[in-house]
């Protein structure tokens, strides 16, 4: 059998890097894709193909799925990973900001399954992981849309199941919980620009310090992006993947607490748990 070949958005550090790392040792033709492809040299280094991909711009899509199908004549996995957290106030935050985080974290995703997809039918077959988040499945404070851009992503990925079933194409979720990454330090500076002077700058500031790890149980109990990537392997190879996935550190309990707990006392919960 030739080796399945995956397309790996996202991938210049954190989850998509680990996951690009850990396609390639299971035996997949792995192509990370991300906006800076200078910043994939390791990946490169190792065995993987590095494109170059904004998954904001139509002819940049286009041009990374073609460029794979034309070498390898197939995509038989899309980890859909590309993405980033947009935090401040929804009071604050500039709606042209809103618009930029659907575009990534939900507009971007669909684009790249519209691509893959045509293939993927024709082919007999095909899965697409989106990466989403425990945050796909409750809110916290300052993550406003954010959170919305995840719940998108959710239900999304749940109307997709529902469609592709009957091409042979499995639809899965990764719903991850607290990761150490770059993806926080960024995310709390950037709340932090936006709504850390003001009547939300105490809420922004002890958001901030969980964002960022500088709160202690988010820097001691993080879990690393391998975990995760480890997931995104198994749902890649197995015979008949789970729908969702719930790697790292908060993931399955906090989305079993959202399931059973009253709405105030999930609230109670979150606000003592982010200082806010």
């Amino acid at each position: 059998m030739t080796q399945k070949i995956a397309l790996v958005t996202g991938a210049s550090s954190g989850i998509g890097e680990a996951s690009a790392r850990q396609l390639r040792k299971a035996g997949f033709v792995v192509y990370a894709a991300a906006r800076r492809v200078d910043r994939m040299a390791a990946l490169r280094t190792s065995g993987v193909h590095t494109i170059a991909l904004d998954v904001t711009d139509a002819g940049s899509a286009t041009e990374a799925v073609s460029s794979i199908v034309d070498a390898e004549g197939r995509i038989d996995v899309l980890l859909n990973n590309a993405g980033y957290g947009s935090y401040g106030a929804v009071e604050e935050v500039p709606l042209e900001e809103a618009q930029a985080q659907l575009d990534v974290n939900v507009l971007g995703l669909a684009r790249m399954a519209q691509l893959v997809l045509p293939h993927m039918r024709a082919q007999g077959g095909g899965r697409i992981l989106n990466v989403s988040s425990m945050g796909g499945r409750f809110a916290t404070p300052m993550g406003a849309w954010y959170h919305a851009s995840k719940f998108a992503v959710e239900g999304l990925s749940d109307a997709m199941r529902l469609e592709l079933a009957p091409f042979g194409i499995d639809v899965v979720l990764i719903e991850p919980g607290s990761i150490r990454t770059e993806w926080g330090v960024i995310a709390a500076s950037n709340l932090l620009e936006i709504s850390g002077d003001g009547p939300y700058a105490r809420q922004a500031a002890a958001m901030a310090a969980t964002l960022g790890g500088s709160s202690q149980p988010t820097a001691r109990m993080a879990s690393a992006p391998d975990v995760v990537a480890r997931a995104v392997v198994k749902a890649a190879t197995a015979k008949r993947p789970r729908t969702r996935y719930l790697p790292g550190f908060g993931a399955l309990p906090l989305t079993f607490l959202r399931r059973v707990l009253p709405d105030r006392a999930f609230d109670a919960l979150i606000a003592r748990a982010t200082g806010v």
